[in-house]
Parts: C-alpha cells; sequence; structure tokens
C-alpha cells in the first residue's frame, strides 16, 4: 500500500471535539493526507491551537467552535467551514463523554437525577444526528460523502456506572446503521467506530485510577490502554475511496476487550 491509497486531497473535512485527544489524532492523520480539516471544539482555543498545528506541518486545517448538540450553531459552523474550506465531505463525530460536564460523578444508576443523563445523550446521541443534518444536504447534492462515528464499546457491551453513556452510545450506533441505509443510494457512507480505554496524551493517571486500570486491563488481549494513533488510521480508511462499499457497520477498536464476529 502506498500513501496515495488513502489521498484525500481535494476533501475537506469536520472532526469534532478535535481540540485534544482522539480527535486531534484524527485531524492530525486526515490533514496529512490532504485534507482541509476543520477543526470544532467547544473551546475555540483548543480548536485553533490544533489547527496552528496543522498549517504548521503544512497542512490546511481552520479552527471552529459550536456545540454539536446546538442546530442553529452548527449550522452556522458549517457555513463558516464551506465558505473557508468548502463543503464537508467528510464528517467524523468524535466528540462525546458529557462534553464541558465530563467530569460528572459516577453514580450507581438509581442514585442519579434523570437531568444528569441529559449532557451525555445531547452529545452522543443528539450531536451526531445534529452535525450529520447539517453535513448531509451537501454530501447528497455532491453524490459523496464519507460520516465516521466515534461510538464506545459501553453502547456495545454496558458499562455499570454509565448506563447513561453506554444508552447513548448504542443509540448513536443504531442512528449511524439507520443513516447508511438511508444515504447510500447517494453515494454517501455511514460507519461507526467503538473504542475502550484510550490514554490522553501527557496525561497520567492518578495513582487510584492507575491501580483500577491495571486491573481493568486484565480483560484486554493486549494488555495496554489505547492511543489515538491506534484510531486515527481507522477513520483514514474509513474517510477514504478505498471504503466506497463499506457502510453501516461498526469497526471495535479495542485491545481485544470485546469480541464480535
Amino acid at each position: 500500500m502506498t500513501r496515495d491509497l488513502f489521498d484525500l486531497t481535494g476533501r475537506t473535512a469536520l472532526v469534532t471535539g478535535a481540540g485534544q485527544g482522539v480527535g486531534r489524532g484524527i485531524a492530525h492523520t486526515l490533514a496529512a493526507y490532504g485534507a482541509k480539516v476543520a477543526v470544532n471544539d467547544f473551546f475555540l482555543e483548543r480548536a485553533q491551537a490544533v489547527a496552528a498545528e496543522i498549517e504548521a506541518e503544512g497542512g490546511k486545517a481552520i479552527g471552529v467552535t459550536a456545540d454539536v448538540s446546538d442546530f442553529e450553531g452548527v449550522l452556522a459552523m458549517t457555513a463558516r467551514i464551506e465558505e473557508a474550506l468548502g463543503g464537508v465531505d467528510i464528517l467524523v463525530n468524535n466528540a462525546g463523554n458529557a462534553g464541558p460536564d465530563a467530569s460528572m460523578p459516577r453514580l450507581d444508576f438509581w442514585e442519579t437525577d434523570p437531568k444528569e443523563w441529559d449532557a451525555y445523550f445531547r452529545v452522543n446521541l443528539r450531536g451526531p444526528m445534529v452535525c450529520a443534518r447539517a453535513c448531509t444536504p451537501g454530501m447528497v447534492a455532491r453524490r459523496h460523502g464519507r460520516i465516521v462515528t466515534i461510538i464506545s464499546d459501553a453502547g456495545r457491551t454496558g458499562e455499570q456506572g454509565h448506563e447513561a453513556y453506554s444508552a447513548a452510545k448504542a443509540g448513536a450506533g443504531g442512528f449511524s446503521r439507520a443513516l447508511a441505509r438511508a444515504l447510500g443510494r447517494y453515494g454517501v457512507t455511514s460507519n461507526t467506530i467503538s473504542l475502550s480505554s484510550i490514554a490522553k496524551e501527557g496525561v497520567p493517571l492518578p495513582p487510584e485510577a492507575e491501580a483500577m486500570m491495571k486491573e481493568a486491563l486484565k480483560r484486554y488481549i493486549v494488555r495496554r490502554r489505547g492511543l489515538p494513533s491506534d484510531v486515527a488510521p481507522v477513520v483514514l480508511l474509513l474517510a477514504s475511496d478505498q471504503s466506497s462499499w463499506i457502510t453501516g457497520q461498526n469497526y471495535p477498536v479495542n485491545g481485544g476487550f470485546a469480541l464480535a464476529l
């Protein structure tokens, strides 16, 4: 295989939640293969910092901000992207967890207030739906598009203590499959990637969390946490023209945490 096999020159990609972590890695990888990248983050300064990194490496990128669950805000963001880079050809729904409320406490489900579920559904389910709604009209008109939604093994297997998150990620998977059926005739594909534990670059776990993670990793076939560099190549494949006959599928990138046919 050569780099040209996954050439994205002339394509415009929007990566949500790309101001750090997995999203940042995806944005850098798509840019390295020729895509013009709109780096989205809830915090504009983070998005602009990643865009500046990409530009410094010779790529083309802009930093944009929007709450992915806010339809009007996302429409304004995609209009800005179209003006600066062209219409969105590749949408990577990466924004997740509870958005800016990511530090929400982990409680037994029967101790939670239903209001505490809203952030998980807003970011992980409504977010991909809103962003897809904003981007798909242009994809349909151009008869080409790639949608990749980052979900979680929590949505496949369930995770105790994260019931709302698990439900939202499962919902995003179902939405992606339904979208694949609706859009395939227009040359637009929709797939998901399910992740397990991903390490944050340069951010060590606290000692008590490190001990818990060491125990959790006994369930993994590859006994280490994932890295953004493990995820980005799979996104690259699904964003490229090489994946034109792949749609409605989920790709676990999880070190063997959970297995599936």
